[in-house]
């Protein structure tokens, strides 16, 4: 069977952005400019904090300016520093470990379950010592990782959990929501992910409200409001949301629901004519639940560069690469880390290819991918 050529590129916004946004930041904008206006105060952060926690299951939600900077903003609240180990998975964006390594600890990397790419609590158990200050497992392409694996660690060690949940805005554990669990979760909304504030933002959700007042301070320059007079009560920094961000928060968040919807469904089809391909190793947990962020297979009979250079030179097909494996990176040839025994994370970093599902994306374009791939792996 032919399949027609077309393009099929790998998309840099990931959800949906709509009038709905855009009116929200002009909104903001065009009060700014009246006599008078200003981007300040902002009574968009308590709203937009509350309809996010409510629909991560979580009792607090502080919003921040990415996901990297609450990944510190939680470092820094657990008081973290040199001298501790933080465990996080290889296989994940470099904030994972760079925010423990900031405050001056030890990055220890933990090897990955084969199946669904999420860290492993029976891998993180060998790797903790007296000196674990905390772990850091993420949500891998929208699919939750073992939470009740990571609770037993807790309750057996009191090690706090922090989740890299830059990928899971609307995953879902046994049927809840993510936010809630361990310490706290870190969430992104920078452009590629599902719901985004304006390019970059990000929040974190918790149950624990004096963690969730620390993070508000780590936040906003160490400030505590309330009581007669603002105090400065830590050493804090300015990882705020912008007021125009907040606004079109808001507008993201409720539609969130539907992006996730719509993209999971593009995910099941793509997955379904995918499936007989030979030499194609499917991502797990391609059902409700999912957070539908990546859809992440991963080439296993084959050379992964030579089947990504095919699909876009011969197919015209767009795919990214989620992730280099985090020691890679050349900032890491001077510090110190622990990466031993993590070899099912270096093999699947050698083999994953991110494909294009989008919620835009067409039957026809995801007919058109599941044909490309197959006819390049038969050719290779």
């Amino acid at each position: 069977m032919s399949i027609p050529s077309r393009s099929v590129p790998f998309l840099a916004l990931g959800g949906i952005f709509d009038h709905a946004d855009v009116q929200a930041a002009q909104q903001i904008n065009l009060s700014a400019a009246e006599p008078n206006g200003n981007f300040f105060p902002l009574p968009e952060e308590p709203e937009f904090q509350k309809a996010f926690a409510a629909h991560e299951g979580a009792q607090h939600a502080i919003a921040v300016n990415s996901c990297g900077t609450a990944l510190d903003a939680c470092m820094m609240a657990l008081g973290i520093k040199e001298g501790d180990e933080v465990i996080t998975t290889p296989l994940t964006f470099v904030c994972s470990a760079t925010c423990a390594i900031a405050q001056g600890a030890k990055v220890v990397f933990a090897d990955i379950d084969p199946h669904t790419l999420c860290l492993d609590p029976e891998k993180v158990r060998a790797k903790i010592t007296d000196k674990t200050k905390a772990i850091i497992p993420v949500h891998f392409a929208g699919l939750a990782c073992d939470i009740d694996g990571f609770d037993a660690i807790t309750r057996d060690t009191d090690i706090p959990v922090i989740y890299d949940a830059a990928h899971a805005v609307g995953t879902t554990f046994k049927g809840q929501p993510v936010g809630g669990a361990g310490k706290a979760s870190c969430y992104s909304f920078q452009s590629n992910k599902n719901i985004t504030t304006l390019g970059e933002g990000g929040a974190i959700t918790t149950n624990d409200a004096d963690f969730a007042e620390v993070v508000r301070q780590k936040k906003t320059f160490g400030y505590v409001y309330g009581g007669p007079k603002i105090r400065v009560a830590s050493i804090g920094f300015n990882y705020r949301m912008t007021k125009p961000q907040l606004a079109v928060g808001i507008t993201q968040i409720a539609k969130a629901p539907r992006i996730i919807r719509e993209k999971l469904s593009r995910f099941k089809i793509l997955h379904d004519q995918l499936s007989d391909i030979d030499g194609l190793a499917l991502p797990a947990g391609i059902e409700d639940g999912h957070g539908a962020h990546l859809y992440i297979v991963r080439i296993t009979q084959a050379d992964r560069d030579e089947v990504v250079a095919t699909l876009r030179d011969k197919y015209q097909i767009g795919t990214a690469y989620h992730y280099p494996i985090v020691w890679t990176w050349e900032a890491f040839n001077e510090l110190e880390y622990d990466c031993n025994n993590c070899n099912i994370a270096e093999n699947a970093s050698s083999q994953v290819i991110s494909l294009p599902a989008f919620a835009q994306s067409s039957d026809d374009d995801l007919q058109y991918i599941a044909y490309a791939l197959r006819k390049t792996l038969a050719s290779i």
